[in-house]
């Protein structure tokens, strides 16, 4: 099998496992090449039972399978998992032109799908905080004309309106300057996650003035620099005790008001509500 068939039979296994429905995000993945952006081989493969193991050699069709490679074994940092944003993509429905942000670019391997994603007409900005990451990330993405990358400190302010918002980081509460540069009909999807790591994705859709959420699966994440706060993960991980509840989530509410039986997770001017939007 070559290189270019190892590739293009894995977008079709995330097609089929992931049952994806978006002919642009299969290609997106059969497109780019996944080398190019964890460095030489032979590489650390992340296995969620046995830890880290290491590629027999550094044929790069070992990487064409739904796995995590290690960026920095070191933290814990690795590439996400394929499938996981594939059915994330797809399900966002991100359409040719879309702009697209995307806090945490890592190495720049889902900044390019996203960038085949949205096409020529559309863009993609990755926010890295680490400056190695960024640097090689910048390097990675040399072939894609609509996508950069640019190394920020934490939480920064967000230039512009955005159709997609996406985090690969886990926050304790979603950050308003992310929510604040959602276009009207945008779609955000942030790991909310607890002291450990571990929590779900919070999907917010933009109508108006207004904030649709939901749940969107149980997620592990590395922390996100600047989106973390010890009470707030306090908090979530208590309300992540009331799973009824999550799954009964309707919207962002962004009003400050007293805690009542409609707040899920009730925060300082914001709380994930079981109330309907009106």
């Amino acid at each position: 099998m070559t290189l270019e068939q190892a590739r293009r039979a894995f977008a079709e296994e995330l097609r089929f496992v992931g049952h994806l429905s978006e002919q642009r995000v299969v290609e997106a993945f059969a497109a780019v090449p996944r080398e190019r952006f964890v460095g030489p081989g032979p590489w650390r493969i992340f296995h969620f039972a046995d830890g880290y193991w290491t590629t027999p050699d550094a044929d790069p069709r070992h990487l064409y399978h739904n796995v995590l490679v290690a960026l920095d074994e070191s933290t814990g940092l690795n590439t996400g998992e394929p499938l996981l944003w594939a059915a994330y993509f797809d399900r966002l429905g991100i359409h040719s032109g879309d702009c697209v942000l995307q806090i945490g670019a890592g190495s720049g391997y889902f900044t390019a799908i996203l960038a085949e994603i949205v096409g020529r007409k559309g863009k993609v900005l990755g926010l890295e905080v680490e400056p190695r990451l960024a640097a090689e990330a910048a390097g990675n993405l040399a072939l894609w004309s609509q996508a950069s990358v640019r190394q920020v400190e934490g939480i920064v302010p967000v230039d512009g309106k955005w159709d997609v918002i996406i985090a690969f980081a886990g926050a304790t509460a979603p950050p308003d300057v992310w929510i604040d540069a959602l276009a009207d009909n945008g779609r955000a999807l942030i790991p909310m996650t607890g002291p450990e790591r571990w929590g779900f994705m919070l999907r917010v859709d933009r109508r108006g003035a207004r904030f649709a959420a939901r749940p969107a699966g149980r997620v592990g994440f590395f922390p996100c620099v600047g989106a973390r706060d010890v009470k707030e993960a306090a908090m979530l991980s208590f309300a992540l005790g009331d799973a009824a509840g999550q799954q009964a989530l309707k919207s962002l509410r962004r009003d400050r008001h007293q805690r009542d039986d409609t707040c899920w997770l009730h925060g300082d001017g914001w709380c994930l509500s079981k109330q309907e939007l009106h």
